[in-house]
């Protein structure tokens, strides 16, 4: 792929032959003004890196065989160089305006610095100012999809450890845990409850696993379904599995999918779950005489 190659002028000849040493002291402006000082994301050692980097890529991208192919191995070091700045700024609080409006700076000021190391006119030529146009205009989208990588991995981390917080696991007594079950069960989030809830299981020992519907607000087929694999993954691992908090909606949204829950002990609320709990482990509850207290 190229972006826009066009006829070789003698200014691409000269700008494609130019010296670049010298460049970086040029390259360093931009930076220092979008990402130094009050805006704090870069200290001056990596600007000044940033700017000798930049510049022999610079150099390494105008010296190829091939300067206008965006699949070239210089074109694809700089499009990582930039990949890699975008994820460093944005990592410590940058914005994507500001990854943008540095990359314009740059190319004025990649342009002007070239035109004032090596003598020639390139601020004024179409041609020039076209290359480095298609150039710019890739490396932007680059930071572009950057930014919405990021964004999205930021969202995944936040979605999962939502997830793990909604849906705390607690030892409420030696061989009791209680699950409260909190929204909708999609697959993904079965999977990771099960498997935290398998690993309690065996890190505590658990006989008896308590877990309550109260919060689930509707139930479909895959929700049931999930549910039940729940509930059979607990017996498979020797413990008995309490369903508590069924409400009468749910109940009925059961009934018509025709669930199964006939070897499933249900109890109407988590008390009285955690009751049935103790029960079964020959554990009896009861009030401390008033001189106890």
């Amino acid at each position: 792929m190229t972006h826009a190659e066009q006829p070789l002028t003698e200014k691409l000849k000269s700008l494609f032959a130019a010296e670049v040493d010298g460049l970086a002291g040029w390259l360093e402006a931009p930076a220092r003004e979008h990402f130094g000082g009050r805006h704090n994301l870069l200290d001056d050692a990596e600007i000044t890196d940033l700017a000798y980097e930049l510049q022999e890529l610079i150099g390494e991208l105008l010296g190829a065989e091939a300067p206008f192919s965006t699949e070239s191995a210089q074109y694809e070091a700089l499009e990582r160089f930039f990949v890699n700045l975008a994820r460093k700024v944005l990592a410590r609080g940058g914005e994507i305006e500001g990854l943008v409006r540095y990359t314009q700076a740059l190319q004025q000021q990649l342009i002007a610095g070239l035109a004032e190391i090596n003598q020639v006119d390139f601020v004024r030529s179409r041609s020039v100012l076209a290359f480095f146009s298609g150039i710019f205009v890739e490396l932007q989208l680059t930071v572009f999809r950057t930014y919405l990588d990021q964004k999205d991995e930021t969202i995944r981390a936040q979605e999962s450890e939502l997830r793990e917080t909604a849906t705390p696991i607690t030892e409420i007594w030696s061989g009791v845990v209680t699950l409260p079950i909190i929204g909708t069960l999609d697959s993904d989030r079965t999977v990771m409850i099960m498997d935290a809830l398998l690993n309690r299981i065996a890190q505590d020992h658990a006989r008896v696993v308590v877990m309550d519907l109260t919060g689930v607000s509707s139930i479909d087929s895959q929700v049931s379904h999930h549910l039940i694999q729940m509930v059979r993954s607990v017996q498979l691992m020797g413990a008995e599995a309490i369903l508590t908090g069924i409400r009468p909606e749910i109940a009925r949204a059961l009934t018509q999918l025709e669930i199964d829950l006939g070897n499933v002990t249900t109890r109407g609320n988590l008390a009285d779950g955690l009751q049935h709990a103790f029960h079964l482990l020959g554990v009896k509850v009861v009030p401390m005489a008033e001189g106890e207290r």
